[in-house]
């Protein structure tokens, strides 16, 4: 938790496991530093159909002790339609990832609404602990809803064999790759049941080659996996090969000042031409913001 900002109550503090905020009936008020409390759906429940997201006027500001007050976001507004791939870039500092956190009920805003299905936080790391194997760590969403242990693990074994985990459910963190150590984090991300998903750089740490596998990776599961999602990404090629749209913010406080639409098919290929052009596009708006 940030220093002078409140998390939710009965939020996850860091939001590790998916225990988010639920949804649209309890909607982040404006002047509110806190979003409603509302009790917990079992973590396996079916993602609600029907659902996207609306983010209306949204500003917050740091509190600092040490200074001025760091405004970081000022009056942001995006929506994401049911199903839809929303990528949101921006200079680095520019309150990307606070806006996630705010979706999430992580963080209550000072001024704006936020409406939508709940809504899950996948942050830059994995965080799986070392001391549960690879299944453990994806069960762990479950077992926090009180789900037993043994029908937990069953219903994370069959996401393993969707995700391309088969054979090492029992490795523990240490023991496996950076790119099987995200599939984990997302498979747990997944089994949290929430309909939105907010992905924070969820493949920055990789290298080149591994993210180029993983971005693949991701595109094939979401269409097993349908969901609605939200991801924030320094990496403008990324945000084409996977989005639908691309919201690009300026610098800090962060405005939205561009969007731009992906009218591409997939599977789409970093490399591709018309990924090649709609990127150069991007990159002309994101100049614009100074980044």
């Amino acid at each position: 938790m940030v220093p002078g900002k409140e998390s939710s109550p009965g939020a996850d503090p860091s939001n590790l496991w998916g225990n988010a905020r639920e949804g649209s009936d309890v909607t982040t008020a404006t002047r509110s530093r806190t979003a409603a409390p509302a009790p917990a759906p079992a973590a396996s429940a079916v993602p609600r159909p029907g659902q996207g997201l609306v983010v209306d006027r949204l500003t917050l500001t740091y509190p600092s002790e040490r200074g001025a007050p760091v405004a970081a976001l000022d009056g942001v507004s995006l929506t994401a339609r049911p199903g839809e791939l929303v990528a949101v870039v921006g200079p680095s500092g520019c309150g990307k990832t606070t806006l996630l956190e705010v979706v999430c009920g992580l963080l209550g805003p000072d001024g704006g609404s936020v409406g939508g299905p709940p809504a899950v936080l996948m942050p830059q790391r994995d965080l799986l602990l070392p001391w549960l194997d690879a299944l453990e760590n994806a069960a762990l969403s479950l077992r926090l809803a009180g789900q037993r242990r043994a029908e937990a693990q069953l219903a994370a074994r069959e996401l393993f064999a969707e995700l391309g985990l088969d054979g090492f459910e029992r490795a523990r963190p240490q023991e496996l790759s950076g790119g099987m150590r995200q599939r984990v984090a997302f498979a747990r991300t997944l089994l949290s049941g929430k309909p939105l998903l907010c992905l924070d750089e969820p493949f920055g740490a990789l290298d080149a080659i591994t993210r180029g596998e993983m971005q693949q990776w991701l595109a094939r599961s979401l269409e097993l996996e349908p969901r609605t999602v939200l991801l924030v990404t320094h990496d403008v090629e990324e945000a084409i090969v996977l989005c639908d749209r691309v919201v690009v913010l300026s610098r800090r406080p962060g405005r939205v000042v561009a969007e731009l639409e992906v009218p591409l098919g997939r599977p789409r290929r970093a490399g591709d031409a018309e990924v090649a052009a709609l990127r150069a596009d991007a990159l002309v708006l994101l100049a614009g913001t100074g980044s």
